[in-house]
């Protein structure tokens, strides 16, 4: 995959000088701006500016048109959909599509980061953060405490050193190895259910090492902590990419534990942004925007070809 073209700036020394604190402040990119186009159809990776929908707009809840503004949360960087850069701040792909939402109606998404999934729920549920842009994974057991209105499908792999020394090709392979995983996410269940499997099979242990966050989990294969790195094709395609070859997909052939997987923009229950944001989406779909992000993040084999109401079954 190709990203020299890219708005990219290599976060291995950002990486690094996170390794040595110990702490995540959050990975940069060097996003170039993309000039607005006057067509009604993106091409070229160029993103347009949206002309607002009076009729979506008129449709948002009566306290955010009081206070102009949406607030959206998430759980630190998941490259290349969220890239944190200070505080509050982000780039990726999403912010790209905050932006895009924004315009649409005419108001402007902050953004909040937050530790773990949990809280974003229960920051939601108290009306604090009106959505999560995410994506967020959608399994029907999350869909009994949010909404998901979903915009990306996705696959999970292993990102391995160069040359896969542990001969890591897929969930089965993994006994005997350390596996780093983001805590609290669904590779996280699938990645220790194996380690059962592994134990209870009588077969060396799995070792499962819970991050807080991506970067994290990616410096630990890179240091050598652990052997490999479980999580979603598309962050860890961007990791592979900026490696400088050092690191590289495997397991991508695999089901790995998940059938069809779908992600997208988290809300709560009941909540009147659902219909408001999915029909954003399809006008985004429409005139092309949707896929000049995609394309613009290395995203192409992430698109679906609509979005849609909680599609995991």
């Amino acid at each position: 995959m190709t990203t020299n073209t890219k708005p990219r700036k290599s976060i291995w020394k950002a990486l690094s000088v996170v390794a040595a604190l110990a702490v995540v402040a959050g990975c940069t990119v060097d996003e170039s701006k993309v000039n607005s186009s006057d067509t009604d159809k993106n091409t070229g990776g160029e993103i347009q500016k949206q002309e607002v929908n009076e009729e979506l707009r008129n449709q948002l809840p009566e306290d955010i048109l009081e206070a102009g503004s949406i607030t959206s949360v998430n759980t630190g960087s998941f490259p290349p959909y969220t890239i944190v850069d200070g505080e509050n701040k982000v780039t990726g792909a999403s912010a790209d599509l905050a932006e895009a939402l924004g315009q649409m109606l005419d108001v402007q998404i902050k953004h909040k980061t937050i530790d773990g999934l949990a809280s974003v729920l229960t920051g939601m549920e108290a009306g604090r953060y009106d959505l999560s842009i995410g994506p967020t994974g959608d399994f029907p057991e999350r869909q009994e405490q949010a909404t998901f209105i979903d915009w990306v499908q996705e696959y999970v792999v292993f990102a391995v050193p160069k040359g896969n020394p542990h001969e890591i090709d897929g969930l089965d392979t993994t006994c005997g190895t350390k596996v780093a995983v983001q805590a609290g996410g669904s590779a996280e269940a699938v990645i220790k259910e194996q380690a059962s499997k592994c134990e209870s099979d009588g077969k060396e242990k799995l070792e499962v090492q819970s991050y807080k966050d991506q970067p994290s989990a990616i410096l630990s294969v890179q240091s050598g902590r652990a052997d490999a790195f479980f999580s979603s094709r598309a962050p860890l395609t961007y990791f592979v990419n900026e490696s400088d070859g050092k690191l590289e997909l495997v397991g991508t052939e695999s089901q790995n534990g998940f059938d069809d997987l779908y992600q997208g923009i988290m809300v709560p229950k009941d909540s009147e942004l659902t219909d408001v944001i999915l029909e954003c989406l399809k006008e985004l779909h429409e005139n092309g925007t949707y896929d000049a992000i995609m394309d613009k993040w290395d995203l192409d084999g992430n698109k679906l070809d609509t979005p849609g109401i909680n599609l995991a079954k």
